[in-house]
């Protein structure tokens, strides 16, 4: 999903609107990719750790378990000068999100996936014998020939 340098830059700049611990961030970004992409703990944590040793960000005090960072004035000058690399990488979720909302819009995906768990749920529990894998084609294939009507 990002190039060299990329995911730190995009974290240096959700920082920068406002303190945010890990998890936050990572929501932001899966927010700004409309739910199509969220890096994981393992490559967030340590970017977040590889900023705080560049003295791009700092942990603020936090009230619970979790530590806030904020940006730094070093953080901000890069930021000033790296202002439209960022704005692309926005972008770039941004369309990431827009494509696959115009592929299937959400109540189609979250069928979709319905369809998939039941599958998967009837094959792990009694596994599909011969006359119900032909009944769940005809179903399949049903529902495709009303969708092509549309």
């Amino acid at each position: 999903m990002f190039g060299g340098g990329e995911l730190r830059l995009l974290l240096l700049a959700l920082v920068a609107e406002q303190p945010r611990h890990g998890y936050e961030l990572i929501k932001a970004i899966e927010d700004l990719a409309g739910g199509q992409y969220a890096p994981s703990p393992g490559v967030v944590y340590p970017t977040l750790s590889l900023l705080v040793d560049e003295g791009m960000i700092a942990e603020s005090a936090a009230d619970g378990p979790r530590k806030a960072f904020t940006v730094t004035e070093a953080g901000q000058a890069e930021l000033a000068t790296r202002a439209d690399e960022a704005a692309g990488l926005r972008a770039r979720l941004a369309e990431l999100g827009a494509a696959q909302d115009h592929e299937a819009a959400p109540p189609v995906r979250r069928a979709i996936g319905n369809l998939f768990a039941a599958l998967r749920a009837g094959a792990a529990a009694e596994g599909f014998d011969r006359e119900k894998a032909h009944q769940i084609a005809d179903i399949l294939d049903e529902a495709a020939r009303k969708i092509e009507r549309l």
